[in-house]
């Protein structure tokens, strides 16, 4: 018997430029864009990966971050609503922000 059901991608490529509403730097998107690279903030704008349907749309603050699978990732929360998330760290991020973060502990629930 066949599943007919559909399934959802969790990730949507949207390639889109933006300029951060924390430090003004103009940020040409690649659509893996998900954060400034300039001050690391980030906006609440994604349910999944890329598909822009959160209405929170508020700013997410890079707490710290961590190391999975030997790729860097920043950690965020919502100034808003709270919601944490990890997004991976891209060439061009300010390696001078993510060595700061890098001595903040996380602290995350059990």
């Amino acid at each position: 018997m066949k599943n007919n059901k559909r399934i959802e991608r969790k990730f949507t490529r949207t390639p889109e430029n933006f300029t951060c509403v924390v430090c003004g730097q103009e940020i040409k998107g690649t659509g893996y864009t998900d954060h400034c690279p300039s001050c690391l903030w980030s906006r609440h704008v994604d349910i999944n990966p890329g598909d822009r349907k959160s209405s929170c749309q508020c700013l997410m603050e890079p707490l710290g971050v961590t190391q999975k699978k030997g790729d860097w990732r920043i950690y965020y929360k919502c100034q808003s609503c709270g919601y944490k998330h990890f997004n991976k760290t891209a060439d061009d991020d300010n390696t001078e922000l993510i060595i700061q973060l890098s001595s903040r502990p996380i602290k995350m629930k059990t």
